[in-house]
């Protein structure tokens, strides 16, 4: 048995990097769209200042201007309503993860995890790369850019319940917060990815700014369909044929080798229980009856409506408050996301050592709805104050978004209700995000109508949002804080 170790601690480190690097595609391929707005709409005054000084040498100024006007920008962006269209495009794309959320952990429980990631993570590269085929092929239909957007978010969803089902099936409840906080880090490492390797062709081809993340994700899922071990009994270690019933129902390789019919190593006796069928996938309701799916799904809602806030409008109030340039805002909103990972690995390792993941959740959301306030005041003290509140936010914003996304849901999907059926992961996995993405599409929607009034309507809206995450959670800290037998979550399974 002690050789079998280090094979098992080989696969789980393999687990976890390759998860990581898969879900990392994802976000590098969602990333384009934001880096590519400023080119499909370019800022054209200063372009027809200078073709109008060039024309008027040739006694020529109204057919360069009209030329100008005309070719500055890609149609149909180049309208006074560019703003409404580009939006549609993010929310075409946001409502249809949404809803093809909930289907996606369905399904996705029918069918090997292997095989389902492969797929979605084929067809998203080919819908990412036909965006950019609307460059090659001069495509100026609004409709054709909804469209791929439509479909790309619909199969970008068998995405996150897939590797979240992995990952939960290989790493115990013991130190699950810690290594999925870490694990988490794939969101900011794929944004990052993705703004370097868009912004690499923005200016002279922002074609490829959209078919080279195609390509790399359509890749990652070959590497996907040929390295991924979905979970402990899919690793088959055959030494002599026989075959066992673990404990999780499934068929088993015996991992002890046969010598003449004995073993060279002292076991025990076990009685081995056959059962006929395998567990069946879970239903819908019956993922919502699992004790706290429902109030860690809505929680979610208003985390992430918060969190999707930011990552939509944050560079842009940046440059109000701070009175910088675009560039020195966006590179600034990365320490959002730094303070987003350094939360969610603390939120992470605190539920772990206390075994109380509500109470942690509704402490970070207790502190973030003052320190949002705080935020929307020094930001405007200068660009010092502004550095260490955006960290300070990310970890109070992120921290609770990312622990519900991940350790609770793989929690809640391993639940002792199931009696051991381990096919509610996904499902429960889907629900929770789902409920989550459906807050992430209004957020944007609502901040970017508040903002006509002011910001200070937006932040007003986000502490909102925030205490209603926390009174969604008061009934589990209550039943976490009164349970008789309060103990850390067990290191060892």
């Amino acid at each position: 048995l002690c050789c079998v170790i280090p094979s098992v601690r080989l696969v789980l480190t393999l687990t976890f990097a390759l998860t990581f690097l898969l879900y990392t595609s994802f976000h590098l391929s969602r990333k384009p769209i934001s880096i590519v707005k400023s080119e499909l709409h370019k800022n054209c005054s200063s372009v027809s200042e200078l073709a109008t000084a060039a024309a008027s040498s040739s006694q020529q100024p109204s057919r360069a201007s009209l030329h100008t006007d005309m070719d500055c920008s890609w149609k149909p962006f180049d309208k006074s309503n560019y703003k409404q269209l580009l939006g549609a495009m993010d929310y075409s794309f946001l409502c249809a993860y949404a809803v093809g959320m909930y289907l996606s952990g369905i399904i996705g429980e029918r069918l090997p995890i292997r095989l389902y990631l492969t797929v979605g993570m084929l067809t998203s590269g080919l819908f990412t790369c036909l965006f950019g085929l609307g460059y090659i092929y001069n495509i100026h239909s609004l409709g054709f850019y909804i469209f791929v957007q439509v479909a790309n978010g619909l199969v970008q969803t068998t995405g996150w319940p897939s590797v979240v089902t992995c990952i939960g099936n290989w790493f115990g409840k013991g130190r699950r917060g810690l290594i999925m906080g870490l694990w988490n880090s794939h969101t900011s490492v794929g944004n990052i990815l993705g703004s370097l390797i868009a912004g690499y062709w923005v200016s002279s081809n922002w074609g490829l700014s959209f078919i080279v993340p195609g390509l790399i994700i359509a890749v990652m899922g070959i590497v996907c369909f040929l390295f991924l071990i979905e979970r402990e009994y899919s690793l088959l270690m055959t030494g002599g044929g026989g075959r066992v019933r673990g404990k999780s129902g499934y068929d088993t390789e015996l991992l002890l080798p046969r010598d003449n019919g004995t073993v060279c190593v002292p076991v025990q006796q076990v009685v081995v229980v056959k059962s006929e069928s395998e567990p069946s996938a879970i239903s819908f309701m019956g993922a919502l009856r699992i004790p706290g799916v429902i109030e860690f799904s809505l929680c979610l809602l208003f985390a992430k409506l918060v969190s999707y806030t930011f990552l939509f409008w944050l560079p842009l109030y940046i440059t109000k408050a701070a009175h910088l340039d675009a560039k020195k805002a966006g590179d600034l909103s990365t320490l959002f996301d730094v303070g987003g990972i350094v939360g969610g690995i603390l939120a992470g390792v605190i539920s772990d050592k206390l075994g109380k993941r509500a109470t942690t959740c509704a402490v970070m959301l207790l502190l973030a709805a003052p320190t949002l306030y705080g935020f929307s005041m020094i930001s405007e003290f200068g660009l010092g104050p502004t550095i260490g509140m955006l960290l300070v936010c990310g970890g109070l914003v992120n921290g609770p978004y990312a622990l519900i996304t991940t350790a609770v849901s793989a929690d809640l999907g391993t639940h002792k209700s199931l009696k051991g059926n381990a096919r509610a992961l996904s499902t429960v996995t889907a629900i929770i995000d789902g409920t989550g993405s459906v807050g992430a599409a209004v957020g944007p929607l609502l901040a970017g109508l508040l903002s006509a009034g002011g910001w200070d309507q937006v932040f007003y809206m986000l502490m909102t949002a925030d205490f209603l995450a926390l009174l969604l959670l008061l009934r589990l800290v209550t039943k976490e804080l009164t349970s008789r037998k309060p103990r850390p979550i067990s290191t060892v399974e």
